[in-house]
């Protein structure tokens, strides 16, 4: 059999390195499209590590990339949060989920999931300190590796890694979130907001919860963050109050996480992701754009995120 080409054995591994760094499908694909030509075009018998060359050259175009996306964000209207790369339609019920007995493989699965809330906390970072944090506390690179491919000193990747893994924790939850709960909390969630029953909509809630909501200009959607349990549950209930009937809630899943899909007619025309903490939601991310929804009727996902 012939030997496999490095790039096609590493082309997964640099799918998922490109779309967290820059958090959409199209740009990641567009990276991996790039490597590929200049792996084609360099001098094979030069490369003594095919695996670090791809490693470095996705990781260095995702850098120049992501800088010409945060220029363009800025003019973003209203937030701007990530793309999903899969979203499926059913998420498994609660009590399937509590007798499943996950093995290795799938506990690696779900390790390898990319939640669009994690995404949101990425784009805190600047895009060499979100390329190190990723490689390091991501993908298991050491520093010595890390600096060479960002050029940069092993301390100062170290004080990048630090400074990054600082700032996500800020807004992650301190402490693990049992998945059964979070569905859960999530389903009440739906059922709450969809009916426009505010106070059980505030009791949900984290009484600093955020929401974040990305209409990208051609969709009602909130144009600024929104604070507080009270805020978030009055809007809500507006929301509730001018109800289209046409459209359905269901839970599904975003890129492997409960998520709460709303449908007209067939079509995703939104979709919520929540992080959760002490039995309350503490923020909100809701996708509204059409253009980041688009996955969804185009295919059936992808297995390299």
């Amino acid at each position: 059999m012939e030997p496999v080409d490095p790039f096609h054995r590493h082309q997964p591994r640099l799918l998922a390195l490109a779309y967290r760094l820059l958090g959409t499908r199209a740009d990641a694909e567009d990276v991996v499209q790039d490597v590929w030509l200049r792996w084609h075009q360099a001098d094979r018998a030069a490369i003594a590590d095919p695996e670090a060359w791809l490693v470095t050259t996705a990781t260095r175009l995702g850098i120049d990339r992501l800088r010409a996306a945060r220029r363009r964000r800025e003019a973003y209207p209203g937030p701007w949060l990530p793309e999903p790369a899969s979203i499926a339609a059913e998420a498994p019920a609660a009590n399937e989920a509590a007798d499943e007995a996950p093995g290795p493989a799938r506990a690696l699965e779900r390790a390898e999931e990319v939640s669009l809330a994690f995404l949101a906390v990425l784009e805190r970072l600047g895009p060499e300190e979100r390329a190190a944090f990723l490689l390091r506390e991501v993908f298991e690179h050491d520093y010595a590796a890390i600096a060479a491919l960002l050029e940069r000193s092993e301390a100062a990747c170290r004080q990048m890694v630090h400074r990054a893994r600082a700032r996500v924790a800020e807004a992650r939850p301190r402490f693990g979130v049992d998945p059964r709960h979070h569905r859960v909390l999530l389903e009440k969630f739906m059922h709450a907001a969809r009916d426009g029953d505010r106070e059980a909509v505030q009791a949900l809630l984290h009484a600093d919860a955020q929401l974040l909501s990305d209409g990208g200009g051609k969709v009602l959607a909130a144009i600024r963050p929104l604070h507080g349990a009270e805020r978030i549950a009055r809007l809500f209930w507006a929301v509730a109050r001018r109800r289209d009937p046409a459209v359905r809630w269901q839970l599904g899943l975003a890129n492997g996480e409960p998520a709460i899909l709303r449908y007209r007619e067939g079509r995703l025309v939104g979709l919520t992701v929540a992080a959760s903490e002490g039995g309350r939601i503490t923020a909100l991310y809701t996708v509204a754009n059409p253009d980041k929804l688009a996955v969804t009727n185009a295919s059936a996902g992808a297995s390299w995120w």
